[in-house]
């Protein structure tokens, strides 16, 4: 059985290595621009539905393969922010969430290509963020660290020193939550231990 991620994002993967899982990284490619309106978890459930669906037909997977979407917003004020569209964008994000919490959710989408089965699901997790001077936002931002991350920050980079706490699953926050995936994998009748590498 093998784990096909359809995702570019390098924090994903590092996680499912460091849980003992080598998945193929088959980038999806979907416009996420496409989807709007939606309130900020089912946004990034459905765009993580998406993501799946487009790597999952494809005729070059195996047969044994379960495809993952994943896809995380941070809600703020019920608003949901993805990637920030330049500095000047992520310096008035962080602006607005230092010394508050926002809830980062992410969507799963975890597809048997054989069989088409899908199980999916959004977990969400509290983030607290720290009153950040101006000046660290400035260094922050001139890092580019978070101009390539939903909500404009990491928890497992440069930006981990700038959050003060987490309520709930803390590699959620990096892009994706292993209990949730064990469940779904579970849901479509798989062994999480199985896609361990040997």
């Amino acid at each position: 059985m093998r784990l096909v991620l359809a995702s570019a994002s390098p924090a994903r993967l590092a996680t499912l290595r460091s849980a003992g899982v080598e998945p193929v990284v088959i980038v999806s490619g979907v416009d996420e621009s496409q989807v709007v309106d939606l309130p900020p978890a089912e946004l990034a459930l459905q765009l993580a539905e998406l993501k799946c669906a487009a790597v999952a037909g494809r005729d070059d997977l195996p047969d044994d393969a379960l495809v993952l979407g994943c896809d995380s917003v941070l809600e703020l004020d019920g608003e949901a922010l993805g990637k920030p569209d330049d500095a000047d964008d992520a310096a008035a994000r962080w602006r607005r969430m230092r010394g508050r919490c926002g809830v980062l959710h992410t969507g799963h989408s975890l597809r048997e290509a054989a069989s088409g089965r899908v199980a999916a699901a959004t977990a969400s997790t509290t983030v607290h963020f720290a009153e950040v001077t101006d000046a660290e936002i400035s260094a922050y931002v001139a890092t580019g660290e978070p101009l390539s991350v939903a909500g404009a920050f990491t928890v497992d980079g440069l930006g981990g020193a700038f959050v003060t706490g987490i309520e709930g699953d803390h590699h959620n926050v990096v892009g994706l939550s292993l209990p949730l995936l064990r469940e779904l994998t579970a849901e479509l009748g798989r062994s999480w231990t199985d896609l361990w590498t040997s």
